[in-house]
């Protein structure tokens, strides 16, 4: 039964129906919770799910507090290098960027990062995944040069893991782009952005956020350039 009511939830989500997922996950934490050790992996992952329907209606600090509680579940019962554990360390640091704590999320995404290391090989898609986010961290903080560089390492290894046309692949151009734009060097993020959008418009429908997003910061700096010239020229 809890596991009916965690595959309804999951549908909810990936219907974006969140309140209604939320609801869904927290029954199946209630069915497991009087079914199964307390420290049991299904309980964990119920406390994630709950975790991911908080963050996915922008309720953070909830988000936070189900996501701490599944790493402790998940290090009582894992191996300390288990994906499912640098999952979760992932996870909080998701919720603390979004809550604007970028010290204590770069941390979380560095410790992720350590477990993918020494659990999955070199250059799989997570481990790219780890960079990209410690990226994201050090802009938030306004360190674009480290940003800048765990952004290279990220495209780095989707470039020999994924598709050269892969969405992530996209994503670490818009990012290697919106790095260089930080510290002015317009030229160079024009160059990594056309790249973005020439990818994102073969594998995105054309009202995907995230072309929407890519073709605004293309935009945004062409006419930077194209401003700059004239001022120049007159």
């Amino acid at each position: 039964v809890a596991s009916s009511y965690n595959n309804i939830g999951n549908a909810y989500s990936d219907m974006g129906d969140y309140p209604k997922a939320l609801s869904s996950h927290e029954q199946a934490l209630k069915i497991r919770e009087q079914s199964l050790p307390l420290n049991h992996p299904h309980v964990a992952s119920s406390y994630n799910n709950i975790g991911n329907a908080y963050h996915n209606m922008g309720d953070y600090p909830n988000a936070l507090s189900s996501y701490e509680q599944a790493l402790k579940i998940r290090e009582q019962s894992l191996p300390p290098n288990h994906p499912d554990v640098a999952g979760s360390y992932n996870n909080i640091g998701e919720a603390y960027r979004n809550m604007g704590d970028y010290s204590k999320a770069l941390s979380s995404h560095e410790q992720a990062l350590k477990i993918k290391q020494q659990s999955l090989p070199p250059n799989h898609p997570d481990v790219a995944g780890s960079y990209n986010n410690i990226g994201e961290a050090y802009r938030n903080m306004g360190d674009y040069s480290k940003a800048l560089s765990s952004y290279e390492q990220a495209l780095k290894i989707r470039e020999q893991s994924l598709p050269p046309n892969h969405p992530h692949v996209a994503s670490s151009y818009n990012n290697i782009g919106a790095a260089y734009r930080n510290m002015g060097d317009h030229r160079t993020a024009l160059l990594f952005y056309t790249k973005a959008v020439q990818i994102a418009q073969e594998v995105l429908p054309s009202t995907h956020p995230h072309l929407q997003l890519y073709k605004t910061n293309f935009e945004a700096v062409q006419q930077f350039l194209s401003l700059g010239s004239f001022l120049t020229w007159k």
